[in-house]
């Protein structure tokens, strides 16, 4: 499933009856005609235009599922964001740059971890009143893992600041 390009070639084989009143416009079978897209995509695809309600935004989608409704084609692509929001999140929070496995088992079980180890740090920054971002505290704990202390010696022994005045721009490698 993808959003439709405004300016998509295509010629419309069939169309269905949708109910206006829930937002949907049009739900078409159409062959892409243009002079990439028809190599690219030689079989039918399902057209879907989609006027949402909150925003008032005109969307097409474009699937190849033609089993779905179309209105739970257009809830899916919603959902969609809502997860492509959560991976965003996840990379910059717990930074995955790379998968260490190319299975689909080695994929799902370094996200599960990432994911629950987001959610076990919620629960602690939650439970210790820790002021600190996610982020941070995630840092923190990166730098401590190995560490016997426990959590709140961890983060009170974080607390230094760092002395006034200027600091040099370099560090310094032999004192002479």
């Amino acid at each position: 499933m993808t959003r439709s390009r405004r300016r998509l070639v295509h010629r419309r084989r069939r169309s269905r009856p949708v109910d206006k009143a829930s937002g949907l416009r049009s739900d078409q079978t159409v062959a892409l005609t243009g002079p990439r897209t028809s190599g690219l995509f030689p079989s039918p695809m399902r057209r879907i235009a989609y006027s949402d309600p909150d925003t008032g935004k005109r969307l097409v989608f474009l699937t190849n599922c033609f089993s779905l409704p179309a209105l739970d084609v257009a809830r899916l692509y919603r959902a969609r964001w809502r997860v492509e929001l959560f991976f965003r999140r996840i990379k910059q929070h717990l930074r995955i740059k790379a998968f260490y496995g190319t299975s689909e088992n080695a994929v799902k079980t370094q996200v599960w971890v990432a994911a629950s180890v987001y959610v076990l740090v919620a629960i602690i920054k939650k439970r210790l009143g820790l002021d600190r971002s996610l982020y941070t505290i995630l840092q923190v704990l990166s730098v401590t893992l190995f560490e016997k202390k426990p959590i709140l010696q961890v983060f009170s022994e974080n607390d230094r600041t760092f002395p006034e005045g200027p600091q040099p721009k370099h560090l310094p490698l032999f004192d002479l």
